[in-house]
């Protein structure tokens, strides 16, 4: 059972009217986590892409309308910026 699953099935076992807070507060942390691993995932993928273009040959780099000098200097960038 994922961490997800036991989270609803959490929410679910809750009765009364502190259920319903719960359930919000659930959901909620859920969303922030969700949101969390989408910027995370977001930063990785800047990350590949900007080392694909030093992996780029001169011609694949010309076929795009860069230079080596333009893709080395993103390509050396940090994945936060």
């Amino acid at each position: 059972m994922g961490t997800i699953e036991t989270i609803r099935y959490a929410a679910v076992e809750l009765t009364g009217s502190r259920s319903s807070g719960r359930r919000s507060y659930v959901r909620r942390l859920v969303q922030v986590v969700t949101s969390f691993v989408r910027w995370i995932d977001s930063l990785l993928d800047r990350r590949r892409s900007r080392l694909v273009l030093l992996e780029m040959t001169d011609t694949q780099l010309k076929d795009i309308g860069i230079s080596r000098c333009d893709a080395h200097r993103e390509g050396l960038r940090p994945f936060w910026d």
